[in-house]
Formats: C-alpha cells, structure tokens, sequence
C-alpha cells in the first residue's frame, strides 16, 4: 500500500509559477547527477498550462533532465489533475484491482476529490513540482523525505531530498537568465491561430450551428425542446416521487459528474460501443460534455459513489423501486422516467461541493430529478440546480435524513410548489408515514423566476423573445 503509481506535474495553475517549475526541473538534474531515476511502477507526466513553459525550461535545458527521469511533455493544460490521467500499465492495474492494493497519486494540481485523478488512486496527495519529482524517485508515500533516502548513487551511498534540493539562488539565477518577456509576447501573440492541425482543421460556416446527427462529441441537447415563448407554464408539485440515490455527506460534484475516464461497462461507455467508438476511442467523460448522451449516463457514475439505496456497492447503483432491482443509476432513471414517476435525490452536508461544474446539474435534470433535499449545499452547485430548473431543498430544524429515519424506499410527495413559491418558503413533505418540512433554497426572487421558467436558459429565452 502507498506506492505512488501517477506522478504528474500539472495544473494551469502551478505551472504558473516559473520558480516552482525550475525547481522541479533543477531537482530533476540533480538527481539525474546522482544516478537516481523515478521508479518503473511510477507513470509520469509534464503537462503546463502554456507553451511559455516549455520555452524557458528548454533555454535552462531542463527539459532534458526532466526527461531523463520519463516527465515528458503530453500535452498543454488538463490532464491528469482533471481525471485525463490515461491508464496504467496492465500487469500494475490488474495487481492493484486484483490484490485491493491502495496507490496513491502525487501531482501539483488543484482537487484530489475521491475518484477524481483515477478510479484505482484511493490516495492522491496535492505537491509542489518539486515534490512530484521526489516522490516519482521515491515510488511510494510512505517515506520520510528527513530520514529516508530517495535511493542510492553509483556508489551505493544514500541520497536524501536535501542531497539534491536545489538552493533559493540556483533557483532565482536560472529564472533570471531563463525567462524573458519575449517568450510571453511571442506565444500570446499568436495565441488565436494554433499550430498547423488547427489552421488545416475544417469548420462550418453561417450563424446556426449545423449538427451532425452522428457525431459522438457533439450532439443538439434537449433543453429547449417544446419550449414556448410567454408565460411559463405553472409550477406543480412533486407527487409520488421516488428516490434515485440516497447519499451521504460531501457528495462532490465529481462524484456526481466525472470528467475522467468513462469504462467500457458503464452506461456511458456502451453507448459509445453501440455508435462505434472502441474503447481506447473512449476519451473521457470532460471530452465528451458536447453530447447529453454520454453526460447524462455519466451522471452519479463516478467509481467511488456509494448510493445507501444499494448497501455494498460503490459507483453508480441503485434499487428501482419497488420491484428492488439493483442496476445502473442510468437505467433506473429510464424506467422511471418511462413510467411517468418524478425523481428526487436526498443527501447530507455539503452536497455538491468542489468544482462548479455545470453538467453536474444538467446531469440531474436529464435523470429525471425533480428536486434535491440535503443538510446544506455548496453555493455555485445549488445556483446550477435552479438553472436546470432542479428544486433545491434543505432539512429544517436540525433535522437530517438520518434522524427522521429516511431509508430511501419511500414514497415522496411535497406540496406547496403550486400555490406559490418564495425565497425561503417551507414547504411540506411527505414520506409514506412519515411528514416533515424542508426549506425552499431560492434565495432570491429571481432565482424563483429561474425556477419558475424551468431555468435560466428558458427564462433568458423567453425574455429575448419577447425583446
């Protein structure tokens, strides 16, 4: 347990910084020096944010050596820290799957969210540049950089981090003679025109964009289909709802949304079988947020969700009630949805925290789910849900799904959203036997105008055809 299978220097974010990326490269020469190279369960990578990076880590000639130690360039901007981490070797994701082995990642970007760097990584450590490079050499989590060596040179003595950490000076100097403002005008000033794959890349021309009916990246969504201008169409209440997932606390939007990697037997990834993209075609879930079909089957996917309807898994599973068969997330929503029964998910504390991403509320809303109920939200993820038109509801009272014994079998009524809603406004609830009140999170009377329009795109539709 420990090992440290993904290695990564990332992030748009801290590659920014010159001084953090001469000191990894610096650490990289160093130990090259002393004989030391990462270890071969380690898969590494470069990834910065821009092209500038490249020029001044080549002007240092540090792109050798952080070549020597197997970080090459993959690429410029989100990788790894956003889940495009790519693969392990077989015989390792095999052994790790197999054996239950817990790895780890070491990257410099900004999340390290359960699932979200790989579905085989439970560990995933945030770290300086510099750091990556050390617990690349090191292959493991469990070393103390004070104490423990990184490894030995070819003469068998131990080298510790201190042995090749590179001084605040080494660092400033090669900065200094390294980086120039030219590279920075140059880049950016040809920043709209891209390299040749990009110029020779053909594009539709005209005002309205033209779908491709066959494409698997880009697909016209359903948002506005029957959409009328003038007044919306009055709200109603949710009646006989069942419960899609039944979550826990800190439920992420990665949890809810994955942009990593889509398997092959997931919804997502034998809808895109059955259109004829194999699996090493499958990109990830974050390339493929242009089509709803793969999105929405992406939606509470993620590897390490574990929904309470279905005890003893993990990812997206749940019960259809009340026949209690266990499938898919996805395929349960159809069911549902085929059979007229509205949808609403109930969670705890901190429900939708980490990235603002929008496909984790235009996800919910395509499941079927009409509203939410948990302790609390995070801020940017409870605006998203009014903008799909998702009701966003809170437990009152100090109450909590398990303090009023909600096991997710339930049948689920709430009233109140018909005769009228306010910022604020408790409405009731019922769950079989049991009632309760829950708080209507539109804070705003436009947010109730969102909600009411069935969401901010409708609402801002709306307006332009009535301008």
């Amino acid at each position: 347990h420990g090992a440290v299978v993904y290695a990564a220097i990332t992030s748009c974010t801290n590659t920014s910084n010159p001084s953090v990326m001469v000191g990894a490269g610096l650490i990289a020469r160093n130990a090259r020096q002393r004989g030391l190279n990462v270890k071969p369960w380690v898969k590494t990578s470069f990834a910065p944010g821009s092209q500038v990076v490249t020029d001044y880590m080549n002007a240092a000639g540090l792109m050798d050596d952080l070549e020597a130690l197997n970080f090459f360039l993959v690429g410029y901007g989100c990788t790894t820290c956003i889940g495009n981490s790519g693969p392990l070797e077989g015989p390792i994701e095999k052994a790790v799957v197999d054996e239950g082995i817990v790895v780890c990642s070491a990257l410099s970007g900004n999340r390290n969210f359960e699932g979200r760097i790989s579905p085989h990584t439970r560990g995933n450590y945030l770290a300086s540049p510099p750091l990556v490079v050390a617990y690349a050499i090191a292959g493991t989590t469990d070393i103390d950089f004070e104490t423990d060596p990184l490894g030995q040179d070819a003469d068998g003595n131990d080298v510790f981090l201190r042995d090749i950490w590179p001084t605040n000076e080494e660092i400033a100097a090669t900065v200094k003679s390294s980086v120039k403002q030219s590279q920075f005008k140059e880049r950016y000033s040809a920043v709209s025109v891209g390299p040749e794959q990009w110029q020779s890349t053909a594009a539709p021309e005209g005002e309205v964009f033209a779908w491709e009916p066959d494409s698997t990246y880009i697909r016209k969504p359903p948002f506005f289909d029957g959409l009328k201008a003038g007044a919306p169409p009055p709200a109603t209440d949710i009646i006989d709802a069942r419960v899609l997932a039944l979550l826990g606390d800190t439920v992420t939007t990665d949890h809810i949304s994955p942009a990593g990697k889509i398997e092959a037997d997931s919804p997502a990834g034998k809808y895109l079988q059955e259109h004829g993209v194999l699996p090493r075609n499958f990109n990830s879930y974050g390339s493929r947020r242009g089509n709803h079909e793969v999105m929405m089957r992406g939606t509470f996917a993620n590897v390490r969700l574990r929904n309470l309807l279905a005890p003893g898994t993990e990812g997206g599973v749940t019960r259809h009630l009340p026949d209690g068969q266990q499938m898919s997330i996805f395929d349960a929503s159809m069911r549902y949805q085929a059979d007229g029964v509205p949808l609403v998910v109930i969670a705890g504390s901190e429900y939708g925290t980490g990235s603002s991403r929008d496909w984790a509320a235009k996800g919910t809303y395509l499941l079927g789910v009409r509203a939410v109920i948990t302790s609390s939200y995070e801020r940017i993820h409870r605006s998203n849900l009014i903008g799909m038109g998702v009701l966003p509801l809170e437990f009152v009272d100090g109450q909590t799904r398990e303090s009023l014994g909600l096991t997710g079998e339930e049948v689920i009524s709430i009233t109140g959203v018909a005769s009228g809603l306010a910022p604020g406004v408790r409405l009731p609830v019922t769950a079989d036997d049991k009632s309760f009140e829950v708080k209507v999170r539109l804070d705003t009377p436009q947010e109730v105008e969102y909600y009411l329009h069935g969401g901010i795109l409708q609402y801002v539709l709306r307006q332009m055809a009535e301008a």
